[in-house]
């Protein structure tokens, strides 16, 4: 048996979902507050129990999430009983030695790339999959696991990876990394570790910079990339481009998304079956026939189409920007209305121009209090003023403000964060329908 302590995390909730394909018998605890991930769950027939040392059982294998430290009580209690724990980077390093596991890092695209990869393999040729918006999937039998390989604490550097897929590299996480510098080392330790080869972002200023053992292989629009779009074309229905491989063209592409990033995201998915060898008709079959990640530009039509709402886990300057063009894109004639919760006073600080020249590329926009559930020394004067100050048509809204909204018409509404945005979108499509 093993027992997840923090199972409903997203990716404590994926990996429960990967062991129990494979046939392991599964079970976890967590705060008794309902969570998005906890519905697959439960589907798959995983009992999800409140938090107890009564949990924990002679025998058992223990998965820790890394929220959780070795004081509390059901870590105590295992503790105690001499039981196995692992974190749960090490759980999927260990499970993902038995495949050909293609790890995708990126400070931005890298949930959306797996899942877009993980789709593509799984319809042509089967993979499983561990996506950090709570998705898993696995069958022993499946060559291919596609792995979102996460930078922070640098726990991507914990995986054995056949490819190794760099998205783009920027500073985050600012709680731990020093600085860009730091960054760029823990990408080109991770991209070492590659058994085949690296495919990386050559549009990005600083994968050049690396020096990697593998063979590197970089995509994107740019002339000098060996996986390259050309004749892009971007429409209101998608993006239309043909793939040209170390000069050979490869194939004609035709994505139901928007936005550049969602056609580098395509590039980096497109360069592992060329190298794989699959066939770019059964690789665009597929492209075509995916539908974004959990919480990626998420639309629902409201009011007989005069009004779009979008959730996005946007919670970086850039991802706010690329959200804001591609809505920008889908939606030429409407008004883009942006309402972004930033999460922690660090990011709010260090990126506030950053946050302030996305949200000008819509036409109104408005910030909430920022989320914080952590404790940050050095920060305390920091409040959502350090990025609305710096804005051209922004406004503060709280919960009980969500009204301020309803004004706006033939429009698109972007609710854009990491955390609880959710909360304002729901209160807003019912203030929206009780005002129909």
């Amino acid at each position: 048996m093993y027992h997840f302590i923090g199972i409903k995390g997203s990716g404590m909730a994926s990996l429960a979902s990967v062991l129990h394909g494979l046939g392991f018998e599964v079970q976890g605890s967590d705060i008794e507050e309902h969570l998005f991930t906890e519905d697959g769950l439960r589907e798959l027939g995983i009992t999800i129990l409140p938090f107890s040392a009564d949990n924990i059982k002679p025998d058992m294998i223990i998965v820790k999430g890394n929220a959780f430290k070795d004081d509390h009580i059901e870590v105590v209690k295992a503790q105690e009983l001499g039981l196995k724990i692992y974190s749960y980077q090490e759980m999927i390093a260990k499970l993902t030695e038995k495949f050909e596991t293609i790890t995708i890092a990126g400070c931005h695209g890298k949930t959306t790339t797996t899942s877009m990869l993980s789709h593509v393999l799984k319809n042509i040729t089967g993979c499983n999959y561990l996506i950090g918006d709570g998705t898993g999937y696995a069958e022993k039998d499946n060559k291919y696991f596609a792995l979102e390989a996460c930078e922070w604490q640098r726990h991507f550097l914990a995986y054995s990876p056949y490819y190794a897929i760099i998205t783009n590299i920027e500073l985050d996480h600012m709680d731990y990394y020093k600085d860009i510098s730091d960054v760029i080392d823990a990408f080109q330790e991770y991209a070492n570790k590659a058994e085949k080869m690296v495919i990386a972002c050559g549009d990005d200023p600083y994968t050049h910079s690396l020096e990697v053992k593998p063979p590197i292989f970089f995509y994107g629009l740019d002339d000098d990339n060996d996986i390259q779009a050309r004749n892009v074309e971007y429409h209101d229905e998608g993006t239309d481009f043909d793939v040209f491989i170390e000069d050979n063209y490869y194939g004609h592409f035709d994505l139901p998304l928007y936005g550049k990033h969602m056609l580098l995201n395509a590039l980096a998915v497109i360069g592992v079956c060329y190298y794989e060898r699959l066939d770019a008709k059964e690789v665009a079959k597929h492209l075509k026939t995916f539908e974004g990640a959990k919480r990626r530009f998420k639309e629902k039509v409201l009011n007989d189409g005069d009004i779009i709402t979008i959730d996005d886990y946007a919670h970086h300057p850039t991802e706010v920007k690329v959200t804001i063009k591609a809505a920008r894109q889908k939606y030429p004639g409407k008004e883009i209305v942006a309402v972004l919760m930033i999460h922690t006073l660090s990011r709010a600080k260090i990126f506030a121009q950053e946050f302030a020249d996305a949200l000008n590329l819509a036409d109104k926009s408005y910030i909430t209090d920022i989320y914080t559930d952590r404790a940050e020394e050095g920060y305390d004067d920091v409040t959502y003023k350090v990025v609305m100050e710096k804005t051209n048509n922004c406004e503060h809204i709280t919960l009980d403000e969500v009204d301020k909204l309803l004004k706006h018409k033939n429009a698109v509404i972007l609710f854009m964060s990491s955390k609880a945005i959710y909360v304002y979108e729901d209160k807003y499509e019912k203030l929206l329908a009780e005002a129909k």
